[in-house]
């Protein structure tokens, strides 16, 4: 199996670290952050990163995640890319993980009493469920 990108796995804990060193180091230079996205793997919530570096155009992609569906919490980079903000918090509403540092969390697309994330796999909407059968 071939892969466009090379992708990393990184711990919670050791994930922003990481990223300021990859975008601050000048042998990396990972200066443009242009892609966020949240997926439910049933046992994980997990938050994938792609970057990429303008100067050398070389592309990476990071992936974190947790194991607490009840509280799922993860570090803020909004203080490394001003553009995680929005997508944090679609991934905050969507999905329901929590971004420690975020610096304005919100709802984007579900009324801010919604109870629930629509894009979880355990999310069950009995008012507006579709049946295709």
């Amino acid at each position: 199996e071939s892969k466009q990108f090379l992708t990393a796995i990184v711990s919670p804990d050791q994930f922003h670290h990481l990223l300021k060193s990859l975008k601050e180091s000048p042998d990396t230079s990972f200066d443009f952050l242009f892609c966020i996205s949240g997926v439910d793997l049933q046992n994980k919530l997990m938050v994938v990163y792609h970057l990429e570096s303008t100067k050398f155009r070389h592309q990476i992609v990071l992936k974190t995640g947790t194991d607490d569906r009840e509280k799922p919490e993860l570090y803020s980079i909004v203080d490394l890319y001003t553009g995680a903000e929005l997508h944090a918090n679609e991934i905050f509403d969507l999905f329901g993980i929590v971004f420690k540092g975020h610096p304005n969390l919100r709802r984007m697309f579900m009324p801010e009493d919604w109870n629930g994330h629509p894009l979880r796999k355990d999310y069950v909407d009995e008012v507006n469920i579709i049946d295709l059968s």
